[in-house]
């Protein structure tokens, strides 16, 4: 880019430097600053003429372009050349001091500019500068400013310039009156001053190595007699704090008797300010400087002032640090400063001052003073080292606070003390004890809340900072190694360091491995030597035992099995190469997890492994036997921790079963009798375990010493009936019982499976029975203790299921089966149906679960009671918690629900055919069909779950039929619409289920895959739509799949299950089952021709009882596809109906109409049904001429009253006009038939006893005659339709000639015909005479 493109870019942009939006201005500063980057010289050239140019634009403006001209020369100052800088210069010269007021923004951005120049071209800047002092007049405050900032800027370049700059600056010093002016004057004073020390103490890079303090002395002490006498006195605090931060640096070129001489007034001028400004940090900041100067001239004045100096300087460090102000933090490290200069020079008499203060009461001077000696150990450790005895015994106060920051204090102290040697000297392990002690505080003994310069509150508590020195001390400081090796083992075991034991074991790791390193002898212990240090067996003990919980403090888990497996030449020998393996492979386990994940009871079992190793390797038994009494003696330590102690009886189980001598073994065990607290859930269930364990390798010692317990003094006093409430309460006595009869539970679980069947009955079921069943003066007392018979449970189940897991197990013979199951299901049917409070039903499902394995076989009543007692205990229990309520009884209920599938599949696998399957679903079949959806839920789970394993054990030896398939999908499919929709999914479930057991019943493999069967599961999906529409739908589809694949001999049984479902409480299954009949129907209605008198039998049963609206619409829909396929078998079951026909008869009748084609095959059917039989019967007394008594036939007579229902419904228009005239010839003979003949004797008996009142309107003999009421109505019916159809084809038909002589013909006199016409109506008539019916029917008829 060209010179010329460069300046017009940069004029266009700085043409937009007057734009309003602030953000516009910005945006143009930072492209100048970016193509100042790029051209710097064009750029610089181009704005200093823009501004020279533009000589009336807004200071404002003329500011933003001076900075980022300056922000250019901050970084391309040196590519300038001398023609360019010398314009910047005086640019920015006039720019500074165009205005005689003070406009800081545009004085200050051309004062950068001048700054900026001056770091390169030094001489020229300031020569311009000094061209701005005119003698007897005041300098322009910028042009004071600028020299201040250039003598920071460039020490060396101005410092030589200084005395020109004094020369002319200080006379016209009295004549400052405004406080701004005069503050300029002490910021410029200071600056001179700090530039002047840079240079004398950097003389070996300074361009004139000659100069010397003398130099500037004379006039900075003028300037300073008029700072400190006048100016000092002002009323304006800006003011004096400006003088004070002057004085600081200038006090350091004070001539050093000048100086001498100052001090006495200088120093108390100084401290007397601290009373009259909050912000204090400049005070304390020029205060050490000026006491850096009096020492470095070796005042003695400072002795004098020495007590007021450390009182002003203590009451400053005993301010809280509250504050978010930064200079209150850095006033701070001022006056530690000051601290320091004093310490160096007076070190006794600051001692003698600091120290009876840490003996003080009060918070803020004990922290305060033990800032300073932390600080003084730390800057003055030459001066303190003969003070060390003298420090470490004023700490002993400190120690015994209980204020937090007290304690945070004092462990900083101790920190120092560690990196300086204090705590080598005698007195230095209470040090390292106390350290310890602050590392085991719990973080909810911390309760103060946090600064607010504090990120993490945890990262200042009091254990955080303790950790953290503990840590570096051991790791950092050399020198503390041999102090704190192998002192900091005797923290290990006891208590109240526990919540230590992590930063312990991590420092001691490192100590130990820096003792490897410097050799073998450094690193073994000589515990003869060091009679305080835990044994080798309470170590291996207290870290393994602590490893059983491997994430609490912090993950001690990993630091304890780290540091044992260091430590191993110290425990054993022979210890190393297997713990060098197995360690990591322990800690890479607790890596994959973490405390949400770890299976607790697996992580024990590896660590019991450990150490079952470990004591394999060993094969002492007096180490062994050490080993297991240290483990006992550790027992109280855990009484707090019940999972750890749970863990250290299993320690000590498998201790004691490495153990050969049998003496110690028995002492061992009645010792933990004796001693342990049975009223602790977790202890009982610990030395149970300890006992199973040992059991493992002791069977015969552990029972010997469980009944010699029993027989033993200790325990006969506890539950004898004259002292049970002297010595304990009867809960205690409960307690130890539950604890025996757990005891045996483990001991039967644990022991070797060739040995415990032996002991089973004769000593472990004996003893427990004994312990459960408490006789008072010979009677039997129930105990009412829960724990107890949880315990029962427990020890039946685990001996159980020590039976089952036997090699054994199939020749032995459990006499006491039928006893403990009894017992087990009086526990169950004891709980409350409705809740769940305890686990005792679980348990006891779980007994059982294994008991119904055991040979002898349970009988057919006892398996019966055993389900339908543990269904009823659980599947009345009320719906499950949700977790926010109570995760624990959400928990306890999914546990006891697996108990109950457990218990039900293992009844199942005895009994594992189609009738076994069958029995369980009937047990079943109540709470599927139950009004409460929540049993109907667990009860289709349930099902769910006994099928997929019966279908997953299925092994077909032959092809036989399944029997019970069609009973069970009718029982499950209507499920499908349940308003639960896990019920839904549940459902379909059982139903694929099902067709794959009947596929394997088939001989299919067990890995076939049916498409058919499969497309049930992509079906689920829709079942959880609410939508009716779509779950009936899928409804269908169900139907279809199991039509296409149900085995023709299964579909009668499965339609009558469904029938069944119609008059289902759920309204929905109801709906189902009809939509899944009509399918079925629909879809294998033609295999069913020999099934129809049955199902039009159960369906017509079913609509009677059904109170649904929906079922009569569906039967009649089923009515209707059955007749499509077997019309004939379903008219002629039909007929078989009882007369009168019931209104649900009627409606099925009428469903054969309403569709035409099929409505004319049911009329023909009926048609022939009526002259298939004589109309009436005659008896033998008419026969002889007596009184006529003809009786009607019940064929013809039902089927006209069929006819009569087919009529009635106008959708049989069309079929009616088809077979008009075989339907008017064959009603007008049934009429002319009927005329003097009764109605069958039940069918009287009815009517006169009214047997219905729905069947009360339609009389049987109307119009005062004893003509069959139907085939009157049936004619009206047909006339009417006719006449609404076609008067002209029914008056065409009836002129037949052929037809007019068979209805005449087939009279039998004129009574039937006079009678039927009164009866059609008036309107019927009239449409039948004005067609010309024919004159011989007028003389007859009715008025």
């Amino acid at each position: 880019m060209t010179e010329s493109s460069i300046k017009k870019l940069a004029s266009t942009l700085l043409d937009a430097i007057t734009d309003k939006d602030p953000v516009v201005q910005e945006q143009v500063c930072s492209a100048l600053c970016s193509l100042g980057e790029v051209r710097p010289v064009e750029t610089l050239r181009t704005c200093e003429e823009y501004l020279r140019q533009h000589d009336k634009l807004a200071h404002p403006y003329r500011a933003a372009v001076l900075r980022a001209m300056e922000r250019v020369l901050s970084s391309r100052a040196s590519e300038l050349d001398k023609d360019t800088a010398s314009t910047i210069i005086l640019l920015a010269s006039s720019e500074m001091t165009k205005t005689k007021d003070l406009v800081w923004d545009w004085q200050q951005a051309a004062s950068g500019v001048l700054v900026a120049v001056g770091r390169q071209f030094i001489s020229k800047v300031m020569e311009e500068l000094l061209r701005k002092l005119h003698p007897g007049t005041l300098p322009h405050c910028a042009v004071l400013h600028t020299l201040a900032s250039l003598s920071v800027a460039n020490a060396f370049g101005v410092v030589p310039f200084l005395p020109s700059v004094l020369s002319s600056l200080l006379p016209v010093l009295g004549m400052a009156k405004q406080d701004t002016v005069r503050v300029a004057f002490c910021s410029a004073l200071q600056r001179f001053s700090e530039g002047a020390l840079e240079y004398l103490a950097n003389l070996d890079r300074a361009p004139d190595p000659t100069v010397r303090k003398d130099a500037f002395a004379t006039d900075i002490f003028s300037a300073y007699d008029v700072l400190f006498h006048q100016w000092l006195q002002s009323r304006e605090a800006k003011l004096r704090l400006a003088v004070v931060e002057a004085l600081g640096p200038m006090s350091h070129l004070l001539p050093s008797e000048r100086l001498e001489e100052q001090l006495p007034k200088l120093l108390p001028g100084i401290l007397a300010l601290y009373k009259k400004h909050s912000e204090t940090f400049y005070l304390s900041k020029s205060l050490g400087q000026i006491l850096e100067a009096a020492v470095s001239v070796g005042s003695r004045t400072l002795e004098t002032q020495l007590d007021a100096l450390l009182a002003a300087l203590h009451s400053q460090i005993c301010v809280p640090v509250e504050s978010s102000s930064p200079l209150v933090m850095s006033n701070q490290k001022e006056v530690l400063r000051c601290f320091t200069v004093l310490a160096c020079s007076l070190p006794d008499r600051l001692l003698a001052f600091l120290l009876p203060r840490l003996d003080t009461s009060n918070e803020r001077t004990r922290v305060g003073t033990l800032q300073v000696v932390r600080h003084v150990i730390n800057s003055a450790a030459a001066q303190m080292e003969d003070k060390k005895p003298f420090i470490l015994s004023s700490m002993r106060l400190p120690l015994l606070d209980t204020n937090s920051k007290v304690k945070r204090a004092v462990v900083q102290v101790i920190s120092a003390m560690a990196h300086h040697g204090y705590l080598e000297q005698p007195g230095g392990e209470v040090m390292i004890e106390y350290i310890v002690q602050q590392c085991a505080l719990p973080p909810e003994q911390e309760p103060e809340k946090p600064g607010p310069s504090s990120k993490d509150p945890k990262a200042d508590s009091v254990r955080a900072v303790s950790v953290r020195t503990l840590y570096l001390v051991s790791t950092t400081v050399d020198r503390m190694s041999h102090v704190l090796w192998p002192y900091l083992l005797q923290f290990l075991t006891p208590v109240r360091f526990t919540g230590a034991l992590t930063p312990l074991c991590r420092s001691l790791v490192h100590l130990a491995q820096k003792r490897q390193e410097a050799g073998a002898d450094a690193f073994l212990i000589q515990y003869d030597a060091h009679a305080s240090l835990p044994s080798p067996y309470a170590v291996t003990a207290r870290l393994l035992v602590v490893s059983s919980s491997p994430y609490l403090g912090d993950g001690r888990g990993v630091a304890a099995l780290r540091l044992l497996s260091v430590l191993h030449p110290n425990i054993h020998p022979l210890l190393g190469q297997h713990w060098e393996t197995t360690v990591p492979l322990l800690l890479g386990y607790l890596d994959e997890h973490t405390e949400e994940t770890l299976p607790q009871e697996e992580w024990e079992e590896k660590l019991l492994m450990f150490l079952r190793d470990t004591l394999a390797i060993v094969s002492d038994n007096a180490w062994i036997c050490q080993l297991s009494l240290e483990l006992c003696r550790q027992l109280p330590c855990y009484d707090e921790t019940p999972q750890e102690k749970n863990f250290l009886y299993k320690c000590i189980g498998t201790t004691l079963g490495a153990a050969s001598s049998k003496e110690v073994v028995r002492k061992h065990l009645q010792e933990l009798l004796e001693t342990a607290r049975y009223q602790e859930e977790a202890e009982r269930e610990g030395l149970a375990c300890c006992f199973g364990i040992c059991a493992i390798s002791h069977l015969e010692d552990t029972l010997a010493q469980l009944e010699d317990f029993v027989r033993s003094e200790v325990f006969r006093k506890s539950i004898g009936i004259l002292n049970i409430f002297k010595d304990r309460s009867e809960n205690e006595v409960e307690k130890v019982k539950s604890a025996l009869i757990l005891c045996y539970g483990h001991v039967a679980a644990r022991a070797p499976q060739e040995l415990v069947l032996a002991k089973v009955e004769s000593d472990i079921l004996r003893n427990i029975c004994q312990h459960f069943n408490t006789k008072v003066l010979g009677v039997k007392v129930e105990t009412k203790d829960p724990a107890l018979k949880l315990c029962l449970v427990q020890s039946v189940c685990m001996v159980s299921r020590a039976i089952c897991s036997s090699t054994q197990a199939g020749s032995f013979h459990f006499t006491r089966k039928a006893e403990l199951v009894a017992q087990m299901m009086e526990f169950i049917r004891a709980e409350p149906p409705d809740s769940l409070r305890t686990p005792i039903r679980k348990k006891a499902m779980l007994t059982c679960t294994y008991l119904v394995s055991v040979e002898p076989a349970l009988d057919e009543q006892a398996r019966a009671d055993v389900i339908r007692g543990c269904l009823h205990s659980v599947m009345a229990l009320l719906p499950e918690p949700e977790e926010e309520d109570g995760g624990c009884q959400k928990s306890l209920y999914l546990e006891t629900l697996h108990a109950l599938e457990g218990l039900l599949t293992s009844l199942l696998q005895r009994n594992m055919t189609p009738q076994g399957l069958q029995i369980m679903i009937e047990h079943l079949s109540p709470w599927i069909k139950s009004p409460r959806g929540h049993e109907r839920a667990r009860a289709l789970g349930l099902s769910a779950l006994l099928l997929r394993h019966f279908l997953e054990q299925l092994r077909v030896s032959a092809l036989v039929p399944f029997h019970n398939l069609g009973l069970l999908v009718g029982l499950f499919s209507p499920r499908c619409a349940d308003l639960w929709p896990a019920t839904r999914q549940e459902a379909v479930d059982c139903v694929y289920s099902l067709l794959y057991l009947q596929l394997g019943y088939e001989g299919f493999s067990r890995d076939y895959r049916d498409d058919v069967a499969e497309r049930l599961l992509s079906l689920k999906d829709g079942l959880v739509h609410p939508d009716p529409t779509i779950l009936f739908h899928t409804c269908h589809s169900i139907g279809q799949i199991i039509a296409k694949r149900l085995p023709p001999d299964q579909l009668i049984s499965l339609l009558l299950t469904m029938f069944e479902a119609l008059g289902d409480p759920e309204k929905n299954c109801s709906r189902a089952a009809t939509v899944m009949i009509n399918c079925l129907l629909q879809e294998r209605g033609g295999v069913l021709q020999e099934k129809v008198p049955e199902i039009v039998s159960v369906l017509r049963s079913k609509l009677q009882e059904a109170q649904g609206e929906h079922v009569l619409p569906a039967a009649q829909h089923s009515m209707y596809l059955l007749a499509t396929q077997h019309c004939a078998a379903v008219v002629s079951s039909l007929l078989g109906s009882p007369l009168p026909l019931d209104s649900h008869t009627s409606m099925l009748w009428r469903a054969l109409a309403v569709e035409p084609r099929l409505a004319a095959q049911v009329l023909g059917l009926l048609l022939e049904k009526m002259s298939r039989d004589v109309p009436f019967k005659e008896s033998r007394a008419f026969l002889l001429g007596r009184t006529p008594d003809r009786v009607a036939t019940l064929l013809p007579l039902s089927a006209t009253c069929a006819l009569f229902e087919v009529l009635s419904t106008p959708a049989a228009g069309p079929a009616v006009l088809e077979l008009y005239p075989q339907l008017f010839v064959a009603l007008l003979l049934r009429v002319s038939c009927t005329v003097g003949v009764q109605l069958p004797r039940n069918l009287q008996a009815q009517e006169r006893r009214g047997a219905s009142p729905a069947l009360a309107a339609r009389n049987l003999e109307p119009c005062r005659c004893r003509a069959e009421p139907s085939v009157v109505t049936s004619m009206a019916s047909l006339l009417t339709l006719a006449v609404k159809a076609s008067l002209l084809a029914f008056a065409g038909s009836l002129r037949s000639a052929a037809q007019h002589r068979q209805v005449m013909g087939a009279s039998r006199g004129s009574s039937g015909r006079i009678r039927v016409v009164p009866s059609l109506g008036s309107g019927v008539v009239g449409s039948l005479w004005g067609i010309g019916w024919g004159q011989p029917w007028q003389d007859q008829l009715c008025p």
